[in-house]
């Protein structure tokens, strides 16, 4: 699993995406961006505050992680 990057804190919210495209399954999250598959389809039509929504999702689910799950920076 991954720790996810840091939000960004203003102007456009880019995808957290790290080109590691794997769908856990017990989880149901991505193994690079933590998002899940509903999430990272959508991106592409949300505006910055849904994806910013998002961005605080991901960071709750990666401060969930085990210590050895997460992904060195």
């Amino acid at each position: 699993m991954s720790q996810v990057l840091p939000m960004p804190e203003r102007g456009p919210v880019g995808s957290p995406c790290i080109s590691v495209c794997r769908i856990e399954p017990h989880t149901g999250l991505c193994e690079g961006c933590l998002r899940t598959i509903d999430e990272i389809a959508s991106w592409g039509t949300l505006d910055d505050a849904q994806r910013r929504a998002i961005w605080a999702r991901l960071e709750t689910r990666a401060s969930k992680l085990p210590v050895c799950e997460q992904r060195k920076p």
